[in-house]
C-alpha cells in the first residue's frame, strides 16, 4: 500500500494538484513527482510504431508548402518518433516530412 504522506508531518490528509501535493493538516506544498510515461505511437491499423520501423503510407498526403503529393504505399527510409502534433519524421522522395501515425502502416 503506497499511501501518499505530508514529508513534514507525517499525516495522511493530502490534497493531490495537477503539479502539486498540499496538506491539509499542516499547509505544507510540494511539487509533484513526475512520472514516466511511456508514449505508444500506432500506426494506421493499431500496429505499434518504434524507432528505425519503415512506414507506407495509406493514404495520398498533399504536402503543405508545395504541390508534392505523397501517393499511397510510398515507403520511407527509418522513422524517428517525435513529440508533438506529428508524431513520426522521416525521409519520404528525397524530403524530411513530418507525418501523423493514422496516415501510415507499419511495413513488414
Amino acid at each position: 500500500m503506497s499511501e501518499l504522506k505530508c514529508p513534514l508531518c507525517e499525516m495522511d490528509d493530502v490534497l493531490e494538484h495537477a503539479d502539486k501535493y498540499e496538506c491539509m493538516t499542516c499547509g505544507h506544498e510540494w511539487e509533484a513527482e513526475a512520472k514516466d510515461e511511456v508514449r505508444v505511437v500506432k500506426d494506421a491499423h493499431g500496429n505499434v510504431l518504434a524507432d528505425g520501423d519503415v512506414i507506407a503510407m495509406v493514404k495520398d498526403l498533399k504536402l503543405k508548402g508545395s504541390s508534392q503529393v505523397l501517393k499511397v504505399g510510398t515507403k520511407s527510409k527509418p522513422i524517428r518518433l517525435v513529440d508533438g502534433d506529428h508524431e513520426i519524421t522521416c525521409r519520404m522522395e528525397g524530403m524530411t516530412v513530418g507525418l501523423k501515425a493514422c496516415f501510415v502502416k507499419k511495413v513488414s
